[in-house]
């Protein structure tokens, strides 16, 4: 029985209820050994996996312009490891069961004396994290609560003056639980997992934006067509000019072909520009676009082919706005292998996705159960999220301002 001792970072979003991205969060996952008879891990040692594992990151291109908050070890409470925190925002996250250390207290009132932002985790409102109430910023407490219990401390909380983070929000029956239940913030996958799917017929915009995807899916990549379908279509002529020519591209001249701008941005680039029309873009939405590319980069990485970048791609699209799989496949075009994937999670280009939705919802058995390990998944993930965060931010702009 193979032995995970690698813990693996999780990062997921805290939204508002209108899933508006006020942060982003960060732990490190250990992986439970799967065999029986295996020895209890050293506390102490998995501590500084963690920290070996948060000292490699770069924190600043995992935040983004918004807050980083970042589950701590002991040592990191204490002050004796540093994080690198330069250019980002970073709050502490305490988990709930350092409380009842006698030690924690005196962190906690030093830590806010030099203005340091506080999560208290796992809130379950026991007398010792009651007790450091009064120095915290933000609590957590869990959506899977019982729905009174939930209120319950959502209210003991607030009356502390303390922001409340229903995590685990990972359904629409916990999400609207936990809103009713007063809390302020959410966190869980960017994208809800089970809701209603909308079936509707899309516009000629997305329609055209769907044949542009359509195109690209197919291998090899008809350039002609691709450059043929741009050059007709003036909104599409602009964004791919606007993007060409974006800081992201760092080009020396302006660029005023459609032919070249199309060689130029290259298939992804394309295939991202084509979602972004989906979604809407603007500088609003540059979260949930980030969230999009980094899973399809992600699933780029570890399929090891464009499918798996076509793969991730559509089935972000697909629950960021709330679209049938059946719709999307079938306006694309995508191959046999690629709908497998999408719709059963079949082949190498389904083990691929399952393992990536799997990390974003912190269910490292899933990942396992998709065959993968989940520090080789969250190394994908992570590469991925400076390239998609630099798109994004290029495509979330209005070429017509």
């Amino acid at each position: 029985m193979r032995r995970w001792s690698t813990p693996a970072i999780v990062r997921q979003p805290v939204v508002h209820p209108d899933r508006s991205v006020f942060a982003w969060a960060i732990r490190a996952e250990h992986v439970p050994n799967l065999d029986p008879d295996a020895p209890a891990p050293d506390p102490a040692r998995l501590d500084r996996a963690i920290e070996t594992e948060y000292a490699l990151l770069d924190l600043a291109a995992l935040a983004g312009d918004r807050p980083l908050l970042v589950r701590c070890t002991p040592r990191i409470l204490s002050g004796a490891q540093r994080l690198t925190t330069d250019g980002v925002e970073v709050v502490l996250e305490l988990p709930g069961t350092m409380a009842s250390d006698p030690e924690v207290s005196t962190h906690v009132s030093r830590l806010g004396a030099v203005g340091t932002r506080m999560v208290l985790g796992d809130y379950t409102g026991s007398p010792e994290q009651d007790a450091l109430l009064v120095d915290i910023h933000i609590v957590k407490v869990s959506a899977t609560a019982d729905v009174e219990d939930l209120a319950a401390l959502v209210q003991r909380a607030h009356d502390a003056g303390a922001t409340v983070i229903a995590e685990h929000a990972d359904s629409r029956a916990d999400i609207d639980k936990a809103v009713a239940a007063g809390v302020d913030l959410l966190q869980g996958p960017m994208f809800e997992r089970g809701g209603d799917v909308l079936t509707r017929e899309f516009s000629a915009g997305e329609l055209q934006v769907l044949e542009l995807m359509a195109l690209l899916s197919d291998e090899p990549v008809d350039q002609a067509a691709v450059i043929g379908l741009v050059a007709a279509d003036p909104m599409l002529t602009v964004r791919v000019l606007h993007l060409v020519n974006s800081s992201a591209f760092g080009l020396p001249r302006e660029i005023d072909s459609v032919r070249q701008a199309v060689v130029l941005v290259g298939q992804h680039h394309l295939a991202a520009l084509a979602v972004a029309a989906l979604v809407s873009s603007r500088p609003s939405t540059v979260s949930e676009l980030w969230a999009i590319l980094t899973r399809a980069l992600a699933c780029w990485d570890l399929a090891g082919s464009d499918a798996g970048y076509t793969v991730g791609l559509l089935s972000a699209v697909a629950e960021q706005r709330h679209l049938a799989l059946e719709s999307l496949v079938s306006r694309t075009g995508v191959s046999q292998e690629v709908a497998d994937a999408l719709f059963f999670h079949a082949g190498p280009l389904g083990d691929a996705l399952a393992a990536i939705v799997a990390h974003e919802a912190n269910d490292m058995m899933g990942v396992l159960a998709a065959g993968r390990d989940p520090h080789d998944v969250s190394a994908a993930l992570l590469a991925a999220v400076p390239e998609a965060l630099t798109i994004a931010s290029s495509l979330a702009v209005d070429p017509s301002s």
